[in-house]
């Protein structure tokens, strides 16, 4: 055998070039459902984004926390007042650091109403609604890292007035048009691996779909895996 001082000096060399060992993370959840090109998971974003590797973008619409009683929907049968109430809380500043953290760049709905956990924003992007002069939003902005100015997408949202998907009803009460999330995509078009934490019924999704991402959903309640899954498997998107 080696001599005593050589064989300490031989193992001290392995320890130092020795790569640090990993903590690995084991994913908790299996997939909800999973095709070539989504993978949605029904669970808490909170435990699941750790267990996953970073993406190039992350494209999301977190709940805003609104007060649905004034928001002019009274008669919409779509929403359940009661129930929205109950998922729609502004996600707190230690959940949205977990989610910013997730992607590369970012694209994230509801930006004005989570400015106090995302701080300033060079290039918002904005979507024109075209609703014309009623009590009814004109927009909605997202906080975005991926145009580096301002940019506006204008699509009718308005009603039976929409530039897109006529006559399809509306799964989720603030559900937003394909076309706005496949704008989001053209603006990031080397981002080819997307993360949304707060699915909802898989319009992220659909969107990747389309555009050839690959994409990974979370959204904790089953009922809107359950839509997003069926969405999904479908043959025509929308």
């Amino acid at each position: 055998g080696l001599p005593g001082r050589e064989r300490k000096t031989m193992q001290n060399q392995t320890n130092v070039d020795a790569a640090p060992v990993q903590p690995i993370v084991t994913m908790p959840f299996a997939p909800y459902y999973s095709d070539d090109a989504v993978t949605i998971y029904n669970a808490d974003c909170r435990q699941v984004l750790p267990c996953l590797p970073k993406f190039d973008l992350l494209l999301t619409d977190p709940p805003y926390g609104l007060t649905w009683g004034g928001t002019g929907f009274k008669k919409q049968p779509l929403l359940d007042h009661k129930e929205a109430g109950e998922w729609d809380n502004l996600p707190d500043k230690s959940t949205m650091d977990v989610v910013f953290a997730s992607a590369k760049r970012r694209v994230i709905w509801g930006g004005n109403y989570l400015a106090g956990h995302l701080g300033a924003c060079k290039g918002p992007l904005v979507w024109d609604k075209m609703t014309g002069k009623n009590k009814f939003a004109d927009g909605e902005m997202a906080w975005s890292d991926i145009a580096g100015t301002m940019r506006i997408f204008r699509h009718q949202w308005c009603g039976a007035f929409k530039d897109s998907e006529r006559g399809e009803r509306s799964i989720h009460p603030t559900q937003k048009p394909v076309a706005v999330m496949r704008w989001c995509l053209s603006l990031a078009v080397d981002s080819e691996t997307i993360v949304d934490p707060f699915a909802g019924v898989g319009t992220t999704g659909v969107a990747c779909k389309l555009e050839g991402r690959k994409a990974v959903l979370i959204e904790i309640s089953e009922a809107y895996c359950e839509s997003a899954a069926k969405r999904l498997s479908q043959g025509v998107l929308f």
